[in-house]
């Protein structure tokens, strides 16, 4: 994955990510940037948490786990492999690792922890912050192949010789939940996904075959891709709604300008201050 920029600058919805009761599941790596609330709990590769970030339910991290200080976990922490625990990060029930665990002061664990590897007690530095500054401080020198060979290492985009997997993305101040996905960014949501929650966003581009419960809305642009279904209303504020084919809507539209797919569904009232566009199917030759 390249950046040109601030990676915590847009949420990105990785393909097939799923809500599955009260998780968030995905095959790659999870990135939370600091002061973001997550209702829910999270199971990926590698997790990554920016200062204060919170959890509402359990971590589940195939690889390593970086917290970063002051986060708070409401139930289990469980690592496939390392720990890195900042200071005063509060866990509501265990942690479990696999591999070795580096643990910062004041760390609030309320069932207690175990590591089979090396555990070391001290304030670790904060790794998410240390990350992202000097990601930060190389894109500004124009140093892109650098940056992209420190993200390469960190989130493992290949691992075993399992295909590149997209991170999953919730940029800083987030929140995240099973009524409402509010961010201040752009929001890129991927193909056959599958999310509870309603999406405010600056702008809105979901993929094909993703199915959304709940309503979008946007400043900006909204796109919607082949044959999505979204249970709820599409509105922005100054932007333009685009729809697929197949694509179905199953609440209202009210936009600037409408581009509907063919076979596009929209259930409710389509309210477009500017043109709308209906596309059509080929005909077969006569």
């Amino acid at each position: 994955m390249a950046f040109s920029r601030d990676p915590l600058d847009e949420l990105v919805v990785p393909d097939g990510t799923e809500t599955q009761e009260r998780d968030l599941v995905t095959d790659g790596d999870i990135l939370v940037g600091g002061r973001s609330s997550v209702e829910f709990g999270v199971r990926g590769r590698n997790v990554l948490a920016g200062e204060s970030a919170e959890f509402g339910g359990a971590i589940e991290a195939g690889g390593d786990c970086r917290l970063d200080m002051w986060c708070d976990v409401a139930e289990n922490v469980l690592v496939g492999e390392d720990a890195y625990i900042g200071e005063r990060v509060h866990i509501g029930d265990r942690l479990k690792v696999a591999g070795d665990l580096d643990i910062g002061d004041d760390v609030e664990i309320e069932d207690g922890f175990e590591a089979n590897g090396w555990i070391v007690i001290r304030n670790p530095m904060p790794t998410i912050v240390f990350l992202f500054v000097y990601l930060k401080h190389l894109l500004l020198l124009g140093e892109e192949d650098a940056a992209q060979q420190l993200i390469s290492e960190i989130v493992d985009d290949e691992e075993d010789g399992e295909p590149d997997t997209e991170p999953f993305v919730i940029p800083r101040n987030a929140t995240v939940g099973d009524d409402t996905w509010r961010v201040s960014t752009p929001a890129t949501i991927g193909d056959d996904c599958r999310l509870h929650g309603n999406v405010r966003a600056e702008t809105i581009d979901v993929g094909s075959d993703t199915t959304i419960f709940g309503s979008l809305r946007a400043r900006g642009d909204i796109t919607v891709g082949e044959g999505t279904q979204i249970h709820g209303d599409l509105t922005t504020r100054d932007g333009d709604v685009t729809i697929g084919a197949d694509a179905r809507i199953l609440g209202d539209v009210s936009s600037a300008d409408l581009e509907l797919g063919p076979d596009g569904e929209v259930d409710g009232t389509i309210r477009a201050d500017g043109e709308i566009t209906m596309g059509t199917t080929e005909r077969d030759p006569e």
